[in-house]
């Protein structure tokens, strides 16, 4: 195995790992401040170690994802000039914290050029396929432990969803990412990987989703199983017996989400005035009514905002969302105080689901920059034929929808993901 794959398969864990438990230093920037995480150095790590893979044996592998690299590029630079935009949109506007948090996001981007220039071999794969798998395994373990009454870590509420040692969504992401190993193993015949990896993601991999409980990795699944499912009727390898342990594992993981969200679709229910709003639960957040409320928000704010948007972020800028705060209310009438953000910083929330908010921060320009990295990843996945490709692809299929319920955040798991996930896209790896 080369040493750069040693390096990305040491990251991992730390990648997938709430800020929280990580050392980190802090740096005085104006009036902001610059926060470098152990995770930071995890990145940069892997960044050296593809630009020393790079200068021995050189730059080819990265020709193959061209058109990828150029969609990202366009994309970053784009965020960039937007936190110049959204100062000029708005005097309030904190570019300096915003513009550390656009370098961090272009930071983390790196790791997917990196991903395709350190994976060469299988095994390079393997061994970071075992180091994702085996951190899930560990991350599963706390979430159950979480679920049933275990005071550890970002335990949640005894019986519902937890988050582990990450976010919910982070963890329904590592979990997702996990089980597509699992799902890839299995489906796919090219696919060299051993019975221990398949098994284990398979478990771990579900296992993780129901407990995480994160419906836009549900959504993401079943999306994702559709692409495979496309991939082996166009490539003729349609084997029923692997696609049903597939099917299988994939109610599972539906049946297990909808049981433990049970109160949160209810409630969205009652907001969509499927079923009478009690009176007590009007005064309660609800997760999908606040997310609706925000996204509407976020598109009152691009429909006067059409071309650029407010700024990167901006529209967690209470100069940018105030002004459709009374709207908001009468739209919302039923909703909790506590559900309109204000200028409070705890309640800065922005739209959260980075489609919408690249419509109000980066304009019909910074959506379709977004839309074409997704779409460049997806299209150089389906090209190849490898198992390695079909998990990008998967993946990105996943990542889409994991990316509704997220607003863009620079340096989480999420993160991550998605760029190791579209490095893989790109990757081609040699014979041995």
């Amino acid at each position: 195995m080369s040493p750069g794959a040693i390096v990305l398969a040491a990251a991992i864990p730390i990648l997938f790992l709430h800020v929280s438990y990580q050392p980190g230093v802090s740096v005085g920037f104006g009036s902001t401040t610059i926060n470098a995480y152990l995770s930071d150095f995890a990145v940069l790590a892997v960044v050296l170690a593809a630009l020393l893979a790079g200068v021995r044996h050189g730059f080819a592998p990265l020709a193959a994802g061209r058109w990828l690299w150029a969609a990202l590029a366009l994309f970053l630079v784009w965020m960039f000039i937007e936190v110049g935009l959204g100062h000029h949109h708005a005097a309030a506007y904190a570019w300096r914290t915003h513009g550390v948090t656009a370098a961090k996001f272009a930071e983390y981007a790196l790791l997917a050029p990196s991903v395709t220039l350190l994976l060469q071999r299988s095994r390079d794969l393997l061994l970071c396929a075992w180091s994702l798998v085996l951190w899930s395994v560990f991350a599963t373990g706390v979430g159950v432990a979480q679920f049933f009454g275990a005071d550890i870590f970002l335990a949640g509420t005894v019986g519902h969803r937890q988050a582990s040692f990450l976010a919910s969504a982070d963890f329904a992401a590592l979990s997702g990412a996990a089980l597509l190993v699992g799902i890839v193993g299995l489906a796919a015949s090219r696919a060299r990987v051993g019975r221990a990896l398949v098994s284990t993601a398979l478990v771990t991999g579900v296992l993780g989703m129901i407990v995480a409980g994160a419906l836009a990795s549900v959504l993401g699944l079943g999306t994702a199983l559709i692409a495979l499912g496309v991939v082996l009727v166009l490539r003729r390898a349609v084997d029923l017996r692997r696609l049903a342990g597939v099917a299988a594992a994939g109610l599972i993981v539906l049946g297990g989400a909808i049981a433990i969200r049970g109160t949160d679709l209810e409630a969205f229910a009652h907001f969509l005035g499927a079923k009478h709003q009690p009176s007590a639960s009007q005064a309660k957040v609800q997760t999908y009514a606040h997310r609706t409320l925000l996204v509407w928000i976020g598109w009152q704010i691009w429909i006067d905002h059409p071309l650029t948007g407010v700024g990167w972020e901006g529209s967690a800028e209470p100069a940018n969302f105030e002004p459709y705060l009374p709207a908001a209310h009468r739209h919302f009438p039923n909703e909790s105080p506590l559900a309109f953000p204000s200028a409070a910083p705890n309640r800065r929330y922005g739209v959260q689901n980075s489609w919408l908010q690249a419509l109000a921060d980066l304009g019909v320009v910074g959506l379709a920059l977004w839309v074409a990295v997704f779409s460049s990843a997806a299209w150089l996945a389906a090209r190849n034929a490898s198992a390695t490709a079909i998990y990008a692809l998967m993946a990105t299929a996943l990542l889409a929808w994991l990316w509704t319920a997220q607003g863009y955040v620079a340096g989480i798991p999420l993160d991550a993901l998605t760029w190791i996930a579209f490095g893989l896209a790109a990757t081609r790896l040699r014979a041995e």
